[in-house]
């Protein structure tokens, strides 16, 4: 096999200004691997679930002892095709870098997920040839709703504005995760009082019967409504409320007027949002207290996308991308209404990490509730009907519309489901972490209700897109890209293996002067930089050590910047117990390339050295052989390494191959320092680009070649020492 290694950086645009990039070009003869000739393209709705794992998925072989119950997900699986080998990346970004920008991300320098202190320079470059402007060669519309989460608006110049940047025409949605939950419910009790962001029901702790709903109007007053009692879906007061975008005060009614301590300008979770839009060019941030702000993620993000979709002229192909923020932490309670299966009944109001079976539940409502919302956007925009028993009636050769579905990573530790190792999920190269479930449905799918075992990557859906819409890469894109082709599954049922290889990259984002996301300990064994803030770090079960640690706790704790300082400090407090004491290091760099048989592990990272007192780089590989068979399939689990026994003549040759693959992958990419568009020479337009960027921004850009957040005459010598062609 032949990888497309070598990246030239992004097409030159027609024009460049700090908010956007447009590609002005004619459509473009078709690849190799064309979709049938038609009138006009299909249109693409393409929907992204946010860490749910194969593990997760019933109808491809798994799900545990209880999977949830995704009937939409299944009938547009069992009318299209499964993939059931393919890998995304190990994190959100990395993964959705590489389905908007058909490269690895090396490439981009997307590698973790990004967070408010990653410089632009691991921010989706405004040169790069994303998918909405390859398709916009063709005539589409592009628009995205949800979690963008591909850069901005810290440190980049193109702030909010970051998806017209990158060539989407609108966007309605959220900057990246979901915020904490606020556990003072609106302000009603004290930090910690309610875990789940509501008043709970009066047979929980602290709970009541009833009170008054406040939901803040548009003009800045707030409606009230009495609600007493448990719905007809058995959720208390305060949930009813929270998903009506309010705040309930417990106990009390309306009549008593709204009390002055009730706050509608906290983030709450799946319910409380600051929504960003991007519509024309124009950007408008809305506040917290904006009814639009306000109710349960899923819902808004598929009302958006039904909106856009029902208002589009039937003369212009157009592909909708619905990126739902769900199962992702803090993890919280899905309306009732979305879980016809019953789930939520069994729920508690405790969405702390020290309920891990709840957890488990919790998550298994919010994927759930993903799937009736996408059900009804399904129904909504004409792409599908309801039977008389309520069932999904779909029938994609009906439709104009190629509908793709994929998680963009593995499942978070305490979501996994039975059969697979928790312990190596989510932020992880090993199976659990970056094996995830794919379907593609559609008009042009021949034989559909079928299995792909053929391995397929993330970073491939970007040629796929290409092809349905019967764009040229090669044409409108010749810097080149990572991904192989895909459509000659949809339209040959006896289609071979197409890669040969498959390949799986996370690490650290770049940050000023070497910087990293602080250290976050889980259950008190190992340390990530995976986290990108302290309150992203508890939303995940784990414990900061970081800039503003809660410093003393255990005696122990401190404030320090890396995980290996953990150990150090651990180290201090009790040489003597060191040893039993210190925790594991989660790995910096992570990397996997397997083939249909064997894979291949290598994990980079640093541990603190008490014989130096400073930190030493640990460096592993490990080789296992896996199968896929459901339901219970062969992982890289603990004890399975075949490099702890002796190797067969067949082992040593496929491991020996897999190292040297993944080796030349990786020194593909070069550097070219002074190169900031990514054409592949430094030059005049380098210059223009670093001069406008320095005058009207002046701070973190891709033109940032020492990455201490600046774009200033430093930059401008490094372009200037390396005009030329780039090595």
């Amino acid at each position: 096999m032949q990888f497309k290694l070598l990246r030239q950086g992004a097409l030159l645009v027609a024009s460049m200004s700090l908010a956007s990039c447009w590609l002005d070009s004619d459509s473009s003869s078709s690849s190799s691997n064309d979709p049938p000739a038609a009138d006009q393209p299909p249109n693409i709705l393409f929907v992204i679930m946010d860490d749910v794992g194969i593990d997760q998925m019933e109808s491809f072989g798994y799900g545990g002892n209880k999977p949830p119950a995704v009937p939409s997900i299944d009938a547009i699986a069992d009318s299209g095709i499964r993939f059931r080998n393919a890998w995304a990346m190990p994190e959100c970004s990395p993964s959705r870098s590489t389905f908007m920008t058909g490269l690895y991300p090396m490439r981009t320098d997307v590698l973790q997920a990004i967070g408010p202190s990653d410089l632009s320079n691991s921010h989706v470059s405004p040169w790069d040839m994303t998918i909405a402007k390859v398709l916009a060669t063709a005539g589409y519309e592009s628009g995205m709703f949800g979690k963008f989460h591909l850069g901005g608006p810290e440190n980049n110049p193109a702030e909010n504005s970051a998806p017209a940047a990158l060539g989407w025409e609108y966007f309605y949605g959220w900057g990246g995760l979901p915020g904490s939950i606020d556990t003072t419910a609106g302000g009603v009790g004290d930090e910690g009082d309610y875990s789940c962001g509501f008043v709970p029901g009066e047979d929980d702790p602290g709970g009541a019967y009833g009170g008054a709903c406040f939901v803040p109007n548009p003009g800045g007053s707030a409606s009230c409504s009495d609600i007493a009692g448990v719905n007809s879906f058995g959720e208390p007061a305060g949930l009813q409320c929270l998903t009506q975008g309010g705040v309930l005060v417990p106990d009390a009614t309306c009549q008593d007027g709204q009390p002055s301590y009730v706050k509608f300008d906290q983030e709450n979770g799946h319910y409380v949002s600051p929504l960003l839009i991007n519509w024309d060019g124009e950007v408008e941030e809305v506040s917290l207290a904006d009814p639009r702000s306000r109710g349960y993620r899923a819902t808004i993000e598929v009302d958006s996308a039904i909106d856009w979709i029902n208002t589009r002229s039937d003369d212009t192909p157009w592909m909708a991308t619905v990126s739902f923020s769900s199962a992702h932490t803090p993890l919280q309670h899905a309306p009732a209404a979305l879980v016809p299966s019953g789930a939520t009944q069994i729920l508690r109001a405790d969405c702390t990490a020290d309920a891990p079976l709840n957890q488990k539940n919790i998550t298994d409502t919010m994927i759930e509730s993903l799937d009736t919302e996408l059900g009804r956007l399904l129904v909504e925009t004409g792409i599908a009907t309801r039977a008389n028993d309520g069932s999904l009636n779909y029938d994609p050769q009906a439709t104009d519309v190629m509908v793709v579905v994929v998680g963009d990573n593995g499942s978070f530790p305490l979501t996994v489901k039975e059969g697979f190792d928790p312990q190596r999920a989510k932020g992880t190269a090993y199976q659990t972490g970056v094996w995830v479930p794919l379907v593609v449905s559609g008009p042009m799918v021949e034989q559909p209700s079928r299995n792909v075992e053929h391995m397929v990557n993330a970073v491939d859906l970007f040629q796929l897109f290409a092809d349905v819409a019967g764009v040229d890469l090669a044409e409108v894109a010749p810097q080149g890209n990572d991904a192989e082709e895909m459509f000659s599954y949809l339209s040959n049922p006896s289609q071979g293996s197409v890669r040969e290889l498959n390949f799986a990259h996370g690490g650290l984002n770049i940050q000023a002067n070497d910087g990293v996301n602080g250290p976050c300990v889980f259950n008190g064994a190992l340390c990530s930089h995976t986290p990108t803030t302290k309150s992203v770090c508890g939303d995940n079960g784990g414990v900061w050590w970081g800039a503003e640690a809660d410093v003393g706790v255990d005696g122990v704790l401190k404030e320090v910047e890396h995980c290996w300082q953990v150990n150090q400090a651990i180290h201090e407090d009790s040489p003597a117990d060191y040893e039993q004491n210190k925790i594991d290091m989660a790995a910096t760099e992570y990397m996997a390339m397997r083939n249909d048989e064997f894979k291949l592990v290598r994990n980079l990272g640093l541990d603190y050295d008490p014989l130096t007192d400073g930190s030493k780089r640990i460096a592993t590989e490990e080789f296992y052989r896996i199968d896929q068979a459901a339901p219970q399939a062969t992982l890289d689990v603990d004890g399975t390494d075949l490099l702890e026994g002796s190797l067969t003549a067949i082992e040593r040759e496929n491991f020996e191959e897999l190292e040297y693959q993944l080796d030349l992958l990786l020194s593909s990419h070069k550097a070219c320092p002074g190169d900031g568009n990514g054409d592949g020479v430094v030059d005049q337009t380098d210059i223009d680009n670093y001069q406008q960027l320095n005058a009207e921004w002046g701070k973190s850009s891709m033109y940032d070649f020492n990455h201490d957040g600046l774009t200033d005459g430093q930059d401008l010598a490094i372009i200037q020492a390396n005009l030329g062609d780039c090595p």
